[in-house]
Protein backbone atom coordinates (compact mmCIF):
# COMPACT_ATOMS: atom_id res chain seq x y z
CA UNK A 1 0.00 0.00 0.00
CA UNK A 2 1.43 3.18 -0.98
CA UNK A 3 2.46 5.86 1.93
CA UNK A 4 -0.23 8.87 2.92
CA UNK A 5 0.21 11.78 0.50
CA UNK A 6 1.48 14.79 2.71
CA UNK A 7 -0.19 17.23 2.64
CA UNK A 8 1.89 21.31 2.62
CA UNK A 9 0.94 24.46 4.93
CA UNK A 10 -2.45 25.40 4.36
CA UNK A 11 -3.03 27.31 1.18
CA UNK A 12 -6.28 28.64 -0.74
CA UNK A 13 -6.82 25.59 -3.01
CA UNK A 14 -5.79 22.78 0.02
CA UNK A 15 -7.91 24.49 3.10
CA UNK A 16 -10.95 22.94 2.64
CA UNK A 17 -9.02 19.86 2.02
CA UNK A 18 -7.20 19.81 5.83
CA UNK A 19 -10.20 20.90 7.66
CA UNK A 20 -11.43 17.43 6.50
CA UNK A 21 -7.91 15.74 7.04
CA UNK A 22 -8.06 17.23 10.51
CA UNK A 23 -11.33 16.51 11.73
CA UNK A 24 -12.03 12.64 9.99
CA UNK A 25 -9.00 11.76 10.17
CA UNK A 26 -7.33 8.92 12.43
CA UNK A 27 -5.18 10.80 15.51
CA UNK A 28 -1.84 9.03 16.34
CA UNK A 29 0.01 10.76 19.40
CA UNK A 30 3.88 10.99 18.75
CA UNK A 31 4.97 13.07 21.38
CA UNK A 32 4.26 16.35 23.75
CA UNK A 33 5.45 19.73 23.56
CA UNK A 34 6.99 20.05 26.61
CA UNK A 35 7.15 23.42 26.80
CA UNK A 36 3.33 24.37 26.66
CA UNK A 37 1.36 24.70 30.35
CA UNK A 38 -1.25 22.67 29.36
CA UNK A 39 -1.41 19.23 27.14
CA UNK A 40 -0.36 19.83 24.10
CA UNK A 41 0.25 16.88 21.90
CA UNK A 42 1.84 16.49 18.74
CA UNK A 43 0.32 14.10 16.66
CA UNK A 44 -0.15 12.69 13.01
CA UNK A 45 -3.27 12.38 11.56
CA UNK A 46 -4.47 10.40 8.23
CA UNK A 47 -7.40 10.44 6.10
CA UNK A 48 -7.65 8.19 2.81
CA UNK A 49 -4.60 8.91 0.75
CA UNK A 50 -3.69 12.35 2.87
CA UNK A 51 -1.81 12.77 6.29
CA UNK A 52 -0.03 15.84 8.19
CA UNK A 53 1.00 16.31 11.06
CA UNK A 54 -0.41 18.22 13.51
CA UNK A 55 -1.41 19.51 17.49
CA UNK A 56 -4.11 18.02 19.38
CA UNK A 57 -5.42 19.69 22.60
CA UNK A 58 -7.50 17.96 25.00
CA UNK A 59 -9.98 20.13 27.35
CA UNK A 60 -9.34 17.36 29.92
CA UNK A 61 -5.69 18.65 29.57
CA UNK A 62 -7.02 22.38 29.83
CA UNK A 63 -5.77 24.04 33.06
CA UNK A 64 -8.53 26.13 34.55
CA UNK A 65 -7.89 30.07 34.36
CA UNK A 66 -9.83 32.32 36.96
CA UNK A 67 -10.69 35.23 34.17
CA UNK A 68 -12.32 32.48 31.35
CA UNK A 69 -14.99 30.37 33.11
CA UNK A 70 -17.10 30.44 30.29
CA UNK A 71 -16.73 27.75 28.06
CA UNK A 72 -13.11 25.45 27.08
CA UNK A 73 -9.86 27.37 25.37
CA UNK A 74 -10.15 24.76 22.57
CA UNK A 75 -13.53 26.45 21.43
CA UNK A 76 -11.72 29.67 21.64
CA UNK A 77 -9.05 28.69 19.26
CA UNK A 78 -11.40 27.22 16.96
CA UNK A 79 -13.58 30.68 17.04
CA UNK A 80 -10.05 32.47 16.31
CA UNK A 81 -9.43 30.36 13.33
CA UNK A 82 -12.99 30.97 11.86
CA UNK A 83 -12.97 34.57 12.53
CA UNK A 84 -9.50 34.57 10.63
CA UNK A 85 -10.39 33.01 7.63
CA UNK A 86 -13.23 35.13 7.48
CA UNK A 87 -10.79 37.91 7.58
CA UNK A 88 -9.18 36.01 3.97
CA UNK A 89 -6.29 36.61 5.67
CA UNK A 90 -5.20 33.44 6.69
CA UNK A 91 -3.46 34.12 9.89
CA UNK A 92 -4.29 31.33 11.85
CA UNK A 93 -3.75 27.43 11.00
CA UNK A 94 -6.62 25.05 9.80
CA UNK A 95 -8.35 23.98 13.27
CA UNK A 96 -11.06 22.12 14.07
CA UNK A 97 -13.04 21.04 16.82
CA UNK A 98 -13.25 17.19 17.52
CA UNK A 99 -12.69 13.91 19.17
CA UNK A 100 -9.15 12.75 20.18
CA UNK A 101 -7.59 10.35 21.76
CA UNK A 102 -7.90 12.10 25.27
CA UNK A 103 -11.66 13.20 24.55
CA UNK A 104 -12.62 16.28 22.74
CA UNK A 105 -9.93 18.90 21.84
CA UNK A 106 -8.77 21.41 19.34
CA UNK A 107 -7.01 19.58 16.57
CA UNK A 108 -4.65 22.33 14.61
CA UNK A 109 -2.32 22.05 11.38
CA UNK A 110 1.80 21.80 12.42
CA UNK A 111 3.44 24.71 10.34
CA UNK A 112 6.86 23.64 10.06
CA UNK A 113 9.26 21.09 9.39
CA UNK A 114 9.31 17.66 10.94
CA UNK A 115 12.54 18.35 11.77
CA UNK A 116 11.90 21.50 14.27
CA UNK A 117 9.65 19.54 16.42
CA UNK A 118 10.41 19.77 20.32
CA UNK A 119 8.30 16.66 21.93
CA UNK A 120 8.57 14.10 23.87
CA UNK A 121 8.68 10.22 23.21
CA UNK A 122 5.53 8.39 23.12
CA UNK A 123 5.14 7.46 26.74
CA UNK A 124 5.19 11.26 27.67
CA UNK A 125 1.79 11.72 25.86
CA UNK A 126 0.07 9.66 28.43
CA UNK A 127 0.40 12.06 30.94
CA UNK A 128 -1.74 14.78 28.92
CA UNK A 129 -4.75 12.82 30.24
CA UNK A 130 -3.27 13.54 34.29
CA UNK A 131 -2.53 16.65 33.92
CA UNK A 132 -2.75 18.57 37.10
CA UNK A 133 -5.52 21.37 37.57
CA UNK A 134 -4.00 25.02 38.69
CA UNK A 135 -3.51 28.93 36.88
CA UNK A 136 -1.55 29.28 34.08
CA UNK A 137 -1.86 30.45 30.54
CA UNK A 138 -2.80 28.57 27.43
CA UNK A 139 0.69 29.32 26.14
CA UNK A 140 2.98 27.20 24.20
CA UNK A 141 5.92 28.59 21.61
CA UNK A 142 9.04 27.36 20.71
CA UNK A 143 11.11 30.46 20.56
CA UNK A 144 11.62 34.40 19.49
CA UNK A 145 11.26 34.19 15.41
CA UNK A 146 14.13 35.57 13.96
CA UNK A 147 13.72 38.64 11.99
CA UNK A 148 10.21 39.76 13.45
CA UNK A 149 11.08 40.65 16.96
CA UNK A 150 14.49 42.13 18.36
CA UNK A 151 15.91 44.38 21.64
CA UNK A 152 17.75 47.01 20.20
CA UNK A 153 19.68 49.83 22.15
CA UNK A 154 18.85 53.43 22.56
CA UNK A 155 15.43 54.62 21.97
CA UNK A 156 15.01 55.11 18.78
CA UNK A 157 13.60 51.52 16.82
CA UNK A 158 15.47 52.55 13.69
CA UNK A 159 14.05 51.92 9.96
CA UNK A 160 11.69 49.00 9.54
CA UNK A 161 11.00 48.62 13.10
CA UNK A 162 8.14 49.20 15.72
CA UNK A 163 8.58 50.47 19.12
CA UNK A 164 6.55 48.31 21.95
CA UNK A 165 8.64 49.26 25.18
CA UNK A 166 11.89 49.42 27.04
CA UNK A 167 12.90 45.90 28.59
CA UNK A 168 14.60 45.66 31.54
CA UNK A 169 18.00 43.06 30.45
CA UNK A 170 19.61 42.72 33.54
CA UNK A 171 22.53 44.37 35.21
CA UNK A 172 20.64 47.62 35.30
CA UNK A 173 20.67 48.11 31.51
CA UNK A 174 17.34 48.45 29.64
CA UNK A 175 17.18 47.83 25.49
CA UNK A 176 14.02 48.83 23.26
CA UNK A 177 11.67 46.05 22.40
CA UNK A 178 11.11 46.30 18.85
CA UNK A 179 8.76 44.43 16.06
CA UNK A 180 9.25 44.56 12.05
CA UNK A 181 7.08 46.81 10.60
CA UNK A 182 5.99 43.75 8.74
CA UNK A 183 2.38 44.20 6.73
CA UNK A 184 1.57 40.34 8.07
CA UNK A 185 2.23 41.60 11.65
CA UNK A 186 -0.35 44.49 11.43
CA UNK A 187 -2.75 41.95 9.99
CA UNK A 188 -1.63 40.53 13.28
CA UNK A 189 -2.18 42.92 14.84
CA UNK A 190 -5.90 43.76 13.69
CA UNK A 191 -6.75 39.97 14.08
CA UNK A 192 -5.60 40.06 17.69
CA UNK A 193 -7.97 43.67 18.28
CA UNK A 194 -11.06 41.53 16.97
CA UNK A 195 -10.67 38.76 18.72
CA UNK A 196 -9.11 40.13 21.99
CA UNK A 197 -6.61 38.11 22.32
CA UNK A 198 -5.14 38.44 25.93
CA UNK A 199 -1.86 36.01 25.09
CA UNK A 200 0.03 37.20 21.44
CA UNK A 201 3.67 36.14 22.46
CA UNK A 202 6.49 35.72 20.33
CA UNK A 203 6.80 32.51 20.57
CA UNK A 204 3.19 32.73 19.22
CA UNK A 205 4.31 34.30 15.56
CA UNK A 206 5.04 31.16 13.10
CA UNK A 207 6.98 32.14 9.76
CA UNK A 208 6.10 29.56 7.49
CA UNK A 209 8.93 28.18 4.56
CA UNK A 210 6.74 29.72 2.02
CA UNK A 211 7.07 33.22 3.44
CA UNK A 212 3.39 33.59 5.43
CA UNK A 213 3.14 34.33 8.71
CA UNK A 214 1.01 32.35 10.92
CA UNK A 215 -0.32 33.02 14.52
CA UNK A 216 -1.26 30.38 17.09
CA UNK A 217 -2.29 29.58 20.98
CA UNK A 218 -5.77 31.36 21.05
CA UNK A 219 -7.30 30.13 24.05
CA UNK A 220 -6.93 33.20 26.03
CA UNK A 221 -9.60 35.22 23.15
CA UNK A 222 -13.28 36.49 22.88
CA UNK A 223 -13.31 37.62 26.79
CA UNK A 224 -15.98 40.58 26.78
CA UNK A 225 -13.70 42.87 28.76
CA UNK A 226 -10.62 44.12 27.01
CA UNK A 227 -8.17 41.92 27.50
CA UNK A 228 -5.97 42.66 24.74
CA UNK A 229 -2.05 42.02 25.44
CA UNK A 230 0.60 41.60 22.40
CA UNK A 231 4.04 42.51 21.68
CA UNK A 232 2.50 43.68 18.39
CA UNK A 233 1.58 47.31 20.25
CA UNK A 234 3.92 49.01 17.10
CA UNK A 235 0.53 50.85 15.56
CA UNK A 236 -1.32 51.65 18.45
CA UNK A 237 -3.11 55.31 17.83
CA UNK A 238 -2.09 54.52 14.08
CA UNK A 239 -4.90 54.54 10.90
CA UNK A 240 -5.70 51.34 10.02
CA UNK A 241 -4.75 50.49 6.44
CA UNK A 242 -7.52 50.79 3.73
CA UNK A 243 -7.32 47.05 3.44
CA UNK A 244 -8.08 46.49 7.34
CA UNK A 245 -10.82 48.50 6.89
CA UNK A 246 -12.44 46.84 3.82
CA UNK A 247 -12.00 43.61 5.91
CA UNK A 248 -13.48 45.05 8.55
CA UNK A 249 -16.19 46.33 6.86
CA UNK A 250 -17.31 42.41 5.57
CA UNK A 251 -16.64 41.10 8.91
CA UNK A 252 -19.16 43.21 10.39
CA UNK A 253 -21.41 41.95 7.62
CA UNK A 254 -20.50 38.20 8.60
CA UNK A 255 -21.17 38.47 12.12
CA UNK A 256 -25.00 39.79 11.87
CA UNK A 257 -27.10 37.55 13.36
CA UNK A 258 -27.78 34.35 11.18
CA UNK A 259 -25.39 34.97 9.19
CA UNK A 260 -22.95 31.67 9.21
CA UNK A 261 -20.13 32.98 11.01
CA UNK A 262 -22.48 34.29 13.81
CA UNK A 263 -24.31 31.08 14.01
CA UNK A 264 -21.13 29.10 14.46
CA UNK A 265 -19.50 31.55 16.84
CA UNK A 266 -22.69 31.25 18.92
CA UNK A 267 -21.92 27.20 19.41
CA UNK A 268 -18.20 28.38 20.41
CA UNK A 269 -18.22 31.50 22.85
CA UNK A 270 -21.01 33.10 25.19
CA UNK A 271 -23.78 35.14 23.48
CA UNK A 272 -22.31 38.45 25.41
CA UNK A 273 -18.78 37.33 23.93
CA UNK A 274 -20.43 37.14 20.56
CA UNK A 275 -21.84 40.93 20.97
CA UNK A 276 -18.18 42.00 22.40
CA UNK A 277 -16.69 41.15 19.47
CA UNK A 278 -19.31 43.07 17.24
CA UNK A 279 -18.99 45.94 19.53
CA UNK A 280 -14.70 45.69 18.95
CA UNK A 281 -15.14 45.66 14.67
CA UNK A 282 -17.42 48.30 15.27
CA UNK A 283 -14.98 50.47 16.95
CA UNK A 284 -12.47 49.52 15.31
CA UNK A 285 -14.42 51.11 11.87
CA UNK A 286 -16.06 54.40 14.01
CA UNK A 287 -11.98 55.23 15.42
CA UNK A 288 -10.32 53.72 12.31
CA UNK A 289 -7.16 53.54 14.06
CA UNK A 290 -5.18 50.69 15.97
CA UNK A 291 -5.99 50.11 19.47
CA UNK A 292 -3.89 51.80 22.02
CA UNK A 293 -3.08 49.87 25.52
CA UNK A 294 -6.28 50.18 27.83
CA UNK A 295 -4.22 50.77 30.74
CA UNK A 296 -6.94 48.55 33.30
CA UNK A 297 -4.81 45.52 31.83
CA UNK A 298 -1.18 44.79 31.59
CA UNK A 299 -0.46 45.71 28.13
CA UNK A 300 2.49 43.05 27.19
CA UNK A 301 2.06 39.33 28.07
CA UNK A 302 4.61 38.00 30.39
CA UNK A 303 6.69 36.01 29.58
CA UNK A 304 7.14 38.31 26.22
CA UNK A 305 8.08 34.59 24.08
Amino acid sequence: MPAPERLPAPGVSVTGELEELLARGELTVVGRIREASNAVLLCTVAYGDLSADCVYKPVKGERPLWDFPDGNLAQREVAAYLVSEATGWGLVPPTVLRDGPYGEGMVQLWIGSGDDRDAEDDAAADEAADTETGDGSAGEGPGEPSGLLALVEGEEAGEGWKPVALADVGEGRTALLVHADDPRLRRLAVLDAVINNGDRKGGHLLPAPDGRLYGIDHGVTFHREDKLRTLLWGWAGEPLTDEAREVLTALAADLADGEPLATRLAELITAVELAAVRARVADLLRTGVHPRPSGQWPAIPWPPV
